[in-house]
């Protein structure tokens, strides 16, 4: 596919920090409630980016491990979260995540699963998890953003399909019960919940430009991409503003 999965986003890192969307609470409130999120317990978040989802996991009282091997964005998320003490920095990858064995209560991916390879990764949760037999043990969520539901969206979409460098593959990645099903091997739950982001342009143009595949300056495609993105954002706007919605995805179970 390119670029290494987890080096693709090391040019990136300012404009993900600043643009790219949080979680719902809706999202944490299932965590708690059938996760056992909470004080007390121990949480491996598994490509952990930039600390997105480790700032929502942690916000549950939870100790968060956040494993990432990226580090540029490891760093991003140690400036963002290195106050809290029960924020956790670890070096290591989905398939090797170097914590000891039996040392975590949930295994958490937000935003990052589809880079997995999944056979080694439910290797390793399996490695990484402590014996239970209470609650589901691994949660997997991410930001799904909406492509056709406003016609700002739908030619959003149309941007990205001509201008992106490898958009058509990663897109590829999204999703479904033939990639949950052998996965978890056995019953999990999935939902949804609704979220969204309101950009001004310049919000607009970072949101677009922390997405690996656009081309970034110095490619023939950027300055091209930029002034299309203009045109859209200034046909589509409302009082300065156009809208992002997603859909948060969340899949929960414990593997067979």
């Amino acid at each position: 596919m390119g670029l290494d999965p987890t080096r693709r986003f090391s040019d990136r890192v300012a404009d993900y920090v600043r643009y790219r969307p949080g979680y719902p609470e809706a999202l944490l409130r299932a965590l708690e409630e059938e996760a056992g999120l909470g004080p007390g317990s121990t949480v491996a978040d598994v490509g952990s980016g930039t600390g997105i989802s480790t700032e929502l996991l942690l916000r549950s009282g939870a100790t968060v491990f956040a494993v990432e091997p990226n580090d540029a964005m490891r760093a991003a998320a140690e400036a963002r979260l290195g106050a809290e003490p029960r924020f956790r920095s670890v070096a290591g990858t989905a398939e090797a995540t170097t914590l000891p064995d039996a040392s975590v209560d949930l295994v958490a991916a937000g935003q990052a699963f589809h880079w997995f390879d999944r056979e080694r990764f439910r290797a390793e949760c399996r490695r990484v998890l402590r014996p239970s037999s209470e609650g589901d043990r691994i949660a997997l969520f991410w930001n799904a953003r909406q492509t056709e539901s406003t016609p700002f969206l739908r030619e959003y979409e149309a941007l990205l399909r001509r201008f992106g460098t490898d958009y058509e593959r990663v897109d590829h990645l999204r999703l479904g019960p033939a990639d949950f099903d052998p996965f978890f091997g056995g019953p999990y739950e999935s939902r949804r919940y609704p979220s969204e982001q309101v950009f001004d342009f310049e919000g607009l143009r970072g949101r677009l430009l922390s997405s690996s595949y656009t081309p970034g300056p110095g490619h023939p495609d950027h300055e091209p991409m930029l002034a299309e993105l203009r045109r859209l954002f200034d046909r589509h706007q409302e009082g300065g503003r156009v809208r992002f919605e997603y859909d948060t995805e969340l899949h929960l179970g414990r593997l067979a």
